[in-house]
């Protein structure tokens, strides 16, 4: 219960922090949201301008000191910014790993699957710790022969070295060149071995990014130069194993530990380090343990993807999607941005640390959850759509048979394709696919059904005189027919990471990829103000207008205007006339708070985007998906070709 309370604490006191950077920096810029990343950085910071100061550093008992003072003062506008960017950066290293650490401690992250991560980090930060160390001994100043002598004196200790160390290396007559080649080697495999263990603990981490977004990275680097500048590392008067060091400037962050050692034998340090470390290291085995659930762990199935997941004791579902190529949205992976945000459809789950603000009481209870932060604590179901192009579910050829033909307008047909066996498609709600025709050409439609409707595909076709594969449709084709298509394809898709009401522009056989999109959007409980603007000639081109006026008996915030282009007068029409875009118009005088969804002819869509840009439409909020009448060889034959893609 101690534990508990001591990670509960630790939990909010590191929320109330990362809540005021948030509020200062954004929560896409909050550096304690990144410092795995920082430190990395950091990390190549010292390496590289350790490579420099290694050009000039003499490695012998007379010039050691000698040339990092040249560096220090000499060249104090090159080699003096680089020695103190080396000496804070490495300090930035060890502090930024050490802050990281304790967060996945205080946010129990270190259990279950973890432990790797944890054990690795450990080893790293000794490491670092290390390499820190021994970088106090080169300038060969009093702190360095402090800390010679001190370490010395400790690893003697040691039964392997039994006196050695001191006898050989450290006496006025037996320090030489040998010492600083010794300390230099040292200096250089430390860092070395950090990089490569660093290496290995991202890699445990899925999709692990090792930069930090840039405008944290300029900064960072711009605040440890504009320390070099005004606050330079300096030495402390040159070493003299003849005299004992009485006074040094102190540093209380790396050398604590050699406090003890004039206070405390050399072997009580080694039993305080040694447990220590060890204590550590075990952590993520000792209790109170975490709830086990089965060996095998949980499971998760993903919409639209259809794909299941094993989720490992202690991972959460964004890691685990990650970790199998799903295309979950993320930044911050620390609960602090509400980027990853996806709905539990079944199942329960520990919701984890967060910010309040990024998953309200009323999300929770609507099932929303952050990906990032939620543990499975059953088999669960969840469902997300990408807020990028989707490029997680490769197209491929399947084959179906055509399971109906219903009739829907004069020169509209509605195909129903059943997947073979048991197989199931995944596709985003506004994809399409490709007919493949024996010919080898290909025809574009787009999905009518709603992903969540897997095992069956609905087309909308409409008839192209002197089509190929239209005539074919409407003349010859039969249920029980054999057909191929590739799938799915395109990035017009409907997209969840925003709140702002849409408006869908269809036009004719248009309709076929809102009809996909909407159908997901009510299944999905989306509570966004959606109107369809559907756009035809004559009335009769309305083949699923009943339809659309049922969504709109049926929920509340979805709205339907049908718009004729070329009513006749015996159709006695007195709903809205003209173009569609021009209707759009006419009731928003202002898009800027809109999202806008337009599929149709290129006409439509290259005359309602740059109409809809002078409202206010951000190019970012508007998604378009065009086709056009393409000559095929024979002059005689055209057919519909989709476009795709977004404007």
């Amino acid at each position: 219960m101690l534990l508990k309370r001591v990670h509960l604490a630790g939990q909010w006191v590191f929320l109330r922090v990362e809540s005021l950077f948030n509020l200062a920096f954004g929560e896409r810029l909050n550096p304690l949201y990144y410092l795995g990343q920082i430190a990395y950085l950091q990390m190549w910071l010292v390496v590289g301008s350790g490579l420099y100061l290694y050009a000039f550093f003499k490695t012998g008992v007379q010039q050691a000191h000698a040339s990092v003072e040249y560096l220090t003062v000499q060249q104090w506008y090159l080699g003096g910014v680089l020695r103190s960017l080396h000496r804070y950066g490495s300090d930035g290293v060890a502090a930024t790993m050490l802050l990281h650490m304790i967060r996945n401690w205080c946010f129990d992250r270190y259990r279950g699957f973890r432990w790797f991560s944890w054990v690795s980090g450990m080893a790293l930060l000794w490491l670092v710790y290390a390499a820190g160390i021994n970088g106090y001994m080169l300038p060969w100043d009093k702190l360095s022969q402090f800390v010679v002598v001190a370490t010395a004196e400790w690893f003697d200790r040691l039964p392997m070295f039994g006196g050695e160390l001191v006898r050989n290396f450290i006496f006025p007559e037996a320090v030489n060149d040998r010492l600083f080649s010794l300390l230099t080697f040292i200096h250089i495999g430390l860092p070395l071995a950090a990089l490569a263990v660093l290496w290995v603990h991202t890699q445990r981490v899925p999709q692990s990014k090792t930069f930090p977004p840039l405008p944290i990275a300029l900064t960072l680097c711009a605040a440890l130069i504009a320390l070099s500048l005004f606050k330079p590392a300096l030495s402390q008067g040159v070493a003299n194993l003849a005299a004992a060091v009485t006074t040094i400037g102190f540093d209380w962050f790396y050398l604590p530990v050699y406090a003890l050692l004039y206070r405390w034998s050399p072997g009580d340090v080694w039993l305080l380090v040694a447990g220590l470390s060890a204590l550590l290291v075990l952590l993520p085995w000792l209790p109170p343990r975490r709830r086990a659930g089965p060996a095998e762990g949980y499971h998760m199935l993903v919409r639209p993807d259809n794909r299941i997941v094993a989720v490992r004791e202690g991972e959460t579902l964004l890691d685990a999607g990650l970790r199998e190529s799903i295309a979950f949205p993320y930044e911050c992976r620390n609960g602090g941005c509400g980027k990853c945000k996806a709905t539990l459809a079944y199942g329960r789950v520990d919701y984890g640390a967060y910010q309040p603000e990024m998953l309200t009481e009323e999300e929770r209870r609507a099932g929303k959850l952050l990906t990032c932060c939620a543990t499975p604590l059953s088999e669960v179901e969840i469902e997300y759509v990408p807020a990028t192009a989707p490029g997680n579910i490769p197209a491929r050829v399947w084959d179906a048979t055509v399971e109906s033909m219903e009739p829907l307008a004069p020169d509209v047909v509605r195909v129903m394709l059943r997947l073979n066996g048991e197989e199931r498609i995944s596709f985003y709600a506004g994809q399409y696919l490709n007919v493949l025709l024996e010919n080898g050409e290909r025809r574009s439609y787009s999905f009518a059904t709603a992903p969540h409707v897997n095992d069956r595909v609905e087309l909308q076709i409409r008839r192209i005189p002197g089509g190929l594969f239209t005539t074919r449709v409407f003349e010859t084709m039969k249920p029980g027919e054999r057909l191929r298509f590739e799938g799915p394809l395109g990035s017009f898709f409907l997209r969840e990471d925003s709140d702002k009401p849409i408006i869908f522009v269809a036009g004719s056989t248009g309709f076929a990829p809102v009809k996909s999109m909407l159908e997901y959007a009510f299944h999905r409980g989306l509570e966004r103000r959606m109107v369809l603007y559907w756009g035809v000639r004559r009335p009769e081109d309305l083949y699923l207008g009943e339809l659309a006026r049922s969504w709109a008996r049926e929920h509340d915030n979805f709205e339907f205007v049908p718009v004729l282009s070329e009513p006749h007068p015996e159709d006695h029409w007195d709903g809205r006339t003209g173009l569609v875009h021009e209707a759009i118009l006419a009731d928003y005088p202002d898009l800027s708070i809109y999202q806008v969804y337009a599929c149709g002819s290129v006409g439509m869509v290259e005359a309602a985007y740059p109409a809809f840009s002078t409202r206010g439409l951000k190019q970012d909020d508007c998604f378009a998906d065009a086709f056009r009448l393409a000559p095929r060889i024979r002059a005689r034959d055209t057919e519909l070709v989709k476009l795709g893609g977004s404007t």
